[in-house]
């Protein structure tokens, strides 16, 4: 395993959405992709999609993600256990709860141990896309763009020169 979360570059945004339900994934994706070009018209919103509490922490290990969409529910655990993870990441993205129960004690709840927002389900595209949006833009998306497309144009001057 790598020391470090592999860092995405390419435009690409990538949404980790942990759930055990796969329309979850795919109507997120759908939805992600009438997100384009309304928040970066450079960005390219990408689903990674997780069906376990397990594959889910795994996959926060070996990838930086910008934001996560999670069901509240994984049994053995919760959201709970994946935004524990989250928190302690060098660079934690934005962290969003997703629930057909979602109510304001949930909503509460996620805000006050850290998530960026909560979404019910069946997800409205207008809500989904304003969260995720506004998610991404809180972890610093175009400021953290400009700050990664610099480190690599100078860690590959800095190879060019070693050669």
């Amino acid at each position: 395993m790598k020391n470090t979360p592999e860092v995405t570059r390419n435009g690409i945004v990538p949404v980790l959405s942990i759930s055990p339900m796969d329309e979850d994934h795919f109507y997120l994706q759908s939805i992600l992709n009438r997100l384009q070009g309304t928040v970066d018209p450079s960005r390219t919103f990408t689903v990674n999609s997780c069906a376990t509490l397990a594959s889910g922490l795994a996959a926060l290990r070996k990838r930086q993600f910008e934001v996560v969409v999670c069901e509240r529910d994984l049994p053995p655990g919760s959201w709970k256990d994946v935004l524990e993870q989250v928190t302690i990441l060098p660079d934690p993205p934005s962290f969003i709860v997703t629930s057909r129960l979602a109510d304001d004690r949930l909503w509460a709840e996620a805000l006050n141990l850290g998530a960026f927002d909560v979404l019910a389900k069946p997800f409205d595209s207008t809500e989904a896309m304003r969260v995720v949006g506004a998610a991404w833009r809180a972890w610093g998306g175009p400021v953290r763009l400009a700050a990664r497309q610099e480190y690599y144009k100078c860690k590959v001057a800095t190879a060019a020169e070693a050669s």
